[in-house]
């Protein structure tokens, strides 16, 4: 792999397109499996064949035994011999008809038949092919020439032999024995058509192979452009990107390309612009930062400073309360702010599970009630009445319904009832918390999920909201595959709904990412 990484892309295209072809070529020599195979199923067809003629002639007069003879050795083009319990030859179907096949003379064949039975040779040599026998026709009308026959009739089985024609074509013979008086039956057939199935396979791959190879090569060359060239402009973007000039660089998002390269420029280029918004945000979110720390810090100084120069024991006891007020805002500003900005890694970093939301919002409603959190605001909670599995981390999710409740609880008037309801549908689990405040403009429903946007009802303590809250769930629900939004209240009553829907998990599901 290390020389590997030393070689071009180009090169590459090339090594792995022409390889499998060089591979595909060789196998030209591997052909004799193909012919292995074939002679396999010859064997099991001559051996089935010799037993079914065997049970055939067993038993049968001797007529209808020549007349079977006859008729097999017209049907299957091949020559039947039987021999008697002395291995006598006493009827052959080539005798008492004319024969089936004949077996060709090499030295009449053309050009073309010689160097397919020279390549036939050399491709036997390269796969070391065990040797086969010659057919040889014997001149005695006997048994003994025949191993094949001397085995079945010791063994009572049928037996299979293989032999080569003078053309290189081959022979298969079969020998099964007939009946119970020890008479003997063989089958020969000369299997012409594997040879030339074989040869025109490896024709025609050999054809397929070159023209293929040259074909790839082309296309390869093509391909390695087409990868190439866009790859380059790529990276010298992304070094210019990385060298900090990302302003500068207009990275090329090739909109008439939908394969995978345009998609990687198009990736390449929407990270470089998420890059861009996350350092603008990064940038406004410390001017934020330092603005809204800045107002509480300057109060505080104001009230240090002024506490030398008062004697008044009341107005020094009013500056100490602003001070000591002004420090809980910045600590909760801080803490806020912190928790801000590592909410996304804290979420990547966690462990995800399946849980029933409906449940999860029920044990937050108790254990609020339990602590007095609700100030007197009744809540009224509608569950489905089938789970609502979602997947997530319930922490950070809790925290997202305690904030929408603390701001339904903030905008309530006193008494006033705050609505929760879980719905589930085939992909989604929504909560939806209703209060009975003076509910969000349509053009300022966006604005109360911006960092620091703040705005609370006039008899609540100025100071205690950081203005974050709905920012962090917002980005909690989308961490979560969701969202958080606002909408009507369902029965067009005054107030306001906050909406936090979550693709609804598959019960017992893993990951839904």
């Amino acid at each position: 792999m290390s020389l590997l990484d030393r070689v071009s892309l180009t090169a590459r295209i090339l090594a792995v397109n022409i390889l499998p072809l060089a591979l595909l070529g060789g196998g030209i020599f591997y052909l004799d499996s193909y012919r292995a195979q074939l002679l396999d199923e010859r064997y099991k067809l001559a051996r089935i064949e010799a037993q079914i003629t065997a049970e055939a002639l067993a038993g049968a007069t001797r007529e209808r035994q020549e007349a079977l003879l006859i008729q097999i050795g017209k049907e299957q083009n091949m020559r039947l011999r039987m021999f008697d319990a002395e291995g006598l030859l006493w009827a052959d179907s080539f005798a008492l008809d004319e024969p089936r096949f004949t077996l060709d003379d090499p030295a009449d064949d053309e050009f073309g038949l010689r160097f397919a039975r020279w390549l036939d040779r050399m491709v036997d040599t390269v796969v070391a092919a065990e040797p086969v026998p010659d057919y040889i026709e014997p001149e005695a009308q006997t048994a003994e020439p025949w191993p094949e026959l001397v085995r079945a009739q010791e063994q009572g089985v049928s037996q299979i032999v293989l032999r080569d024609a003078p053309d290189g074509t081959p022979v298969i013979t079969a020998a099964a024995p007939v009946g119970l008086n020890g008479a003997t039956l063989l089958t020969t057939r000369n299997a012409v058509d594997i040879t030339e199935s074989v040869r025109a396979a490896r024709s025609t791959l050999g054809i397929g192979v070159a023209l293929t190879l040259l074909a790839s090569i082309l296309l390869s060359l093509f391909l390695a452009r087409t990868i190439v060239m866009p790859l380059q402009s790529l990276s010298r973007a992304a070094s210019r990107v990385r060298l900090g000039r990302e302003r500068d660089v207009e990275v090329p998002r090739l909109p008439h390309r939908r394969d995978e390269i345009g998609l990687l420029a198009r990736s390449v280029s929407d990270m470089t612009e998420a890059l861009r918004e996350r350092i603008d945000a990064t940038e406004h979110f410390a001017a934020d930062v330092a603005h809204e720390i800045k107002n509480p810090l300057a109060s505080l100084r104001s009230a240090v400073d002024s506490l030398g120069k008062v004697e008044d024991p009341d107005l020094r006891a009013q500056l100490i309360d602003i001070a000591s007020h002004d420090v809980r805002r910045i600590d909760r500003l801080v803490t806020e702010i912190s928790d801000a900005s590592r909410v996304d890694a804290e979420i990547s970093r966690a462990t995800f599970e399946t849980f029933d939301m409906a449940e999860l919002v029920e044990n937050l409603v108790a254990s609020r009630e339990d602590r007095g959190l609700n100030q007197g605001r009744p809540i009224v909670m509608a569950r489905p009445a089938t789970p609502s599995f979602v997947y997530g981390v319930p922490m950070r999710l809790e925290r997202v319904i305690e904030n929408l409740i603390d701001n339904a609880v903030s905008f309530s008037p006193p008494g006033g009832t705050i609505d929760l309801a879980v719905t589930n549908d085939a992909e989604c689990v929504t909560l939806t918390v209703c209060d009975r405040g003076p509910g969000i403009p349509v053009e300022e429903r966006e604005k109360v999920f911006r960092r620091f946007h703040s705005v609370r009802p006039d008899e609540e303590d100025f100071g205690n909201h950081s203005g974050l809250g709905l920012a962090i769930g917002r980005t909690i629900a989308e961490a979560h595959d969701g969202s958080l939004s606002v909408a009507d209240r369902p029965d067009n009553a005054p107030g306001a709904c906050l909406v936090l829907a979550l693709p609804e998990a598959r019960t017992g599901s893993a990951a839904l990412k």
